[in-house]
Order: C-alpha cells, then structure tokens, then sequence
C-alpha cells in the first residue's frame, strides 16, 4: 500500500475551489484523473486513492511541487481500507468539504453467462463503495458546517445497455443520491450525481475503437446528435461546479454530461 502526502509548499488561495478539501477516489487514471488535476488547478487540497501504486505515483511526479496532493493505493471494495483512508486524508488535508465517488467498473457479460461473483463484486465497486464512501465523510463535513458529495453515474443507469449488472448498479447509485440528499440536507450536505455519456479516453474502449475500427467508431457516433463523444474534461468541469458555491442550490439531481446520447453502446440499446 502506497501513502504520500506531497505538498511542497503553500498553495495559492485562487480559484473556483480556492481551500476546498476534497476526497477523490478513482483518481488516477481516465476522468477521475482529469477531476484531480481540475480541483488542484481551482485551488483546492485533494487526497486521491486508486488499485494501482504505479499511475498515483506517475500522477503525483507529474504535479507542480506545490500541488496540494494526498495519495494511497488501496482497493475500494475491501472493508476498512476505504474507511481509514478517508479518515487518514482528512488528518492530512485538515479537514473534509467535498468528495467525488469516480472509482467504478463492472464484471461479467451477459445474463446467462455472469456469475453471481460478476453481480456481487460490480456492486460492491459501485453501490457498496459509495455507501461506505458517503456514511464514512459525512461526520466529518457534518464537522466542516456541510459540503458537497458528487457521485460518478453512468448514462447506462437509465439508459438500458448491456451488460445488465452495470447498468442496475448505476441506477441504484442515482436512487441513493436523491435518497441521500434528503437525509443530509439537515447537515447543509447535498449530494448530487454526474452522469457521464460514453467519453473519449486515451487508451479506453473507445479511443482504441477509433483507431482501430473507424467504420464501427463511425456508427457509434450517430448516438451523439451532434457525432462527438463525451470528452473527459468536460464531465470534470460539470463535477467542479456541483463541488462549488455557485451550486449552492442544487441537490438531489442526476445531471447528465452525455450530449444527448442515445444508446449508450454500440449494441444499440
């Protein structure tokens, strides 16, 4: 397990988030990445964790030495782990004012072919890990007079697409939000979902169907009326704003970031 603080320095006290304190998880790699270097550029203190030491370490080298930045390898879905890091950034970030569940993901294929493991561990990345995300930060935003919480939804969680237990999971990430921001507004917590179209990622299953099928790639792209793919930087700026003052109103919503997509896979539907 890898931990790092690397904080070189004060951080100017500029931007969109300017002394914000925000936990993100999933944050190495693909938009959660794109979330951590936004909020670090809007002037906020980050604590990030991902599966894999390798890209956090490549992602804390590639910071300005005064990056506000706390990282930890860890698997999200391992009781406790989630828990103690959340409770070990918030000691070195000195406090907690938003977090951003991005970590997520899904196993299995089809009906007849997934595995009650398939089911059970896709929930357990999505569901159970944002559940235990949540009820571990909300006594110390609670602490902190409320803050915002921006989970990372899906388009598939109502829009249907295969493979199912993806798709139920994301739903039930939706439910929760609006559930939960109702039970915590008391606390001046809101919670919000961000509902990500298919996205363009560099190394992703669409950037490689682009290069290497472009006639597929081509097709896909009618389910985008306007015949572009989401961009990862844009869903980032949508979660910067739920995080921010200028949202101060706004809770309970699923917001999606989809340009108008369609189905959400090539499969149609």
């Amino acid at each position: 397990m890898m931990d790092t603080e690397h904080d070189g320095g004060q951080r100017a006290a500029t931007g969109l988030l300017a002394g914000r304190r925000i936990v993100v998880t999933g944050g190495s790699r693909g938009l959660g990445e794109h979330v951590v270097r936004l909020l670090l550029s809007e002037g906020a203190r980050v604590a990030t964790c991902a599966r894999k030491p390798e890209p956090l370490e490549a992602l804390r080298r590639s910071l300005d030495s005064s990056a506000g930045l706390f990282v930890r390898s860890l698997d999200v879905t391992v009781p406790e782990l989630l828990e103690r890091f959340v409770e070990d950034a918030v000691s070195a970030l000195g406090g907690l004012d938003g977090v951003v569940a991005c970590a997520g993901g899904a196993r299995g294929r089809g009906i007849t072919e997934a595995s009650a493991e398939d089911w059970a561990a896709t929930w357990q990345m999505n569901v159970g890990h944002v559940a235990r995300l949540i009820a571990s930060s909300t006594p110390y935003l609670r602490e902190a007079g409320g803050g915002s919480i921006v989970v990372v939804a899906s388009v598939s969680g109502w829009k249907p697409g295969p493979q199912a237990q993806y798709g139920s999971a994301k739903a039930a990430q939706i439910h929760m939000v609006a559930s939960l921001a109702r039970e915590l507004a008391p606390c001046g917590i809101r919670v919000n979902a961000v509902s990500p179209g298919s996205m363009l990622i560099r190394g992703k299953r669409w950037d490689r169907m682009r290069r290497e099928d472009p006639p597929a790639f081509d097709r896909f792209r009618t389910e985008f009326p306007g015949g572009e793919l989401v961009r990862p930087e844009e869903v980032a700026d949508v979660i910067a704003f739920l995080l921010s003052d200028q949202s101060r109103a706004v809770t309970g919503i699923n917001l999606p970031v989809d340009r108008g997509q369609n189905a959400p896979t090539p499969e149609g539907y």
